[in-house]
């Protein structure tokens, strides 16, 4: 029998996807096999209980306790509880969950890859059905194998050699950020970036730094390293506002930092957008009541949540393996922490 993600701790132990694949059915349906509830044709319930003796599968207590209070659960990882971007795919995961029966196990990992893994291990001792894996920024094979034969859905992030992904594409996004910037005349430009490895951080500097190649009015540009808070953006916008070359026109890779770099602009005497334009990333809820209201580029975290667990629920409920891609458009959104400096382009 081919496994495709064995189980960590013990290769020859079968999983309910095993199960499932061996008797060409769903994981739902070798669900309700299981626990005796919901219609299974007779056929089926016998082809999943050869599928269980041939694979000596046996189920724990807790996962038979769990289903029989037709409890089904998944998982949700996150990277940062209190980013309200990563909030906002939460809510959309669980309203979506919700609506369709399951209950959300949600983790944290504090953008630490080490805790990502723990809580994927964590979870599919839980048994969960399946899990969403939001903003990881572990290498895709670490991430493939600490996952195993769960059903998952990556959202912020494309998954490239295997999977289902929900995702924007950050590079261009961060194109047209950066564009409004010397758009508006604009000449001395600043990135700050999003934490060390970070897809979609990365992918933002990326795009940063093509769009500047790509014009012949930018005159000098400076990258800083930042991490997605507040705070962060706070002590890279100090930097950069009080440096020798202070940049007119600055592209904070989320909309924390950038409420950040206007914080520091304000401290320093500074005045956004006069002094210095400020474009943020995300498009939170509180991006239209800092003062002045961001310029950002709209990522709708609800709506790719609601989507990520939509795409999971037909993998749960599909006898085949699927493969989706579910991207968003990345859409200028303006504010007043932008303005047109006067010159031509």
């Amino acid at each position: 029998m081919h496994h495709d993600g064995p189980n960590e701790c013990d290769p020859t132990v079968a999983t309910i996807k095993d199960v499932a694949r061996l008797a060409g059915v769903s994981v739902s349906t070798v669900s309700r096999v299981m626990n005796e509830s919901g219609y299974v044709g007779t056929d089926t319930r016998v082809k999943v209980q050869q599928a269980m003796v041939q694979l000596n599968f046996s189920p724990n207590d807790i996962a038979r306790g769990l289903v029989s209070k037709k409890t089904a659960s998944i998982g949700l990882l996150i990277p940062d509880v209190s980013n309200p971007f990563f909030a906002d795919i939460a809510r959309g995961t669980e309203d979506a969950a919700i609506a369709q029966g399951f209950s959300v196990i949600l983790c944290n990992s504090d953008w630490q890859m080490d805790r990502e893994r723990m809580y994927l291990d964590i979870l599919r001792g839980k048994w969960v059905e399946g899990v969403v894996v939001a903003g990881s920024r572990s290498p895709e094979q670490v991430l493939l194998k600490a996952i195993g034969d769960l059903p998952f859905v990556m959202v912020d992030r494309r998954a490239v050699h295997q999977g289902n992904s929900v995702w924007m594409d950050n590079q261009r996004g961060a194109m047209v950020a950066t564009e409004h910037l010397f758009n508006l005349g604009c000449r001395h430009l600043a990135h700050i970036t999003g934490p060390e490895h970070s897809p979609s951080g990365q992918a933002r500097h990326a795009g940063f730094i093509q769009a500047v190649e790509a014009s012949a009015s930018v005159l000098q540009t400076q990258v800083m390293q930042g991490d997605f808070r507040v705070d962060g953006g706070y002590r890279a916008g100090l930097q950069l506002l009080q440096g020798q070359q202070r940049p007119d026109g600055i592209f904070a890779g989320n909309d924390l930092m950038a409420i950040g770099v206007i914080h520091a602009a304000q401290f320093l005497g500074l005045r956004v957008p006069q002094d210095v334009s400020v474009i943020g990333y995300d498009n939170i809820a509180m991006a239209q009541y800092v003062a002045p209201k961001l310029t950002t580029i709209d990522q709708p975290g609800y709506e790719m949540g609601k989507a990520a667990f939509e795409m999971l629920y037909r993998q749960l409920q599909s006898e085949q393996e699927l493969s989706e891609d579910v991207e968003f458009e990345p859409t200028l959104v303006l504010r007043e922490s932008t303005q047109n400096r006067g010159q031509k382009r």
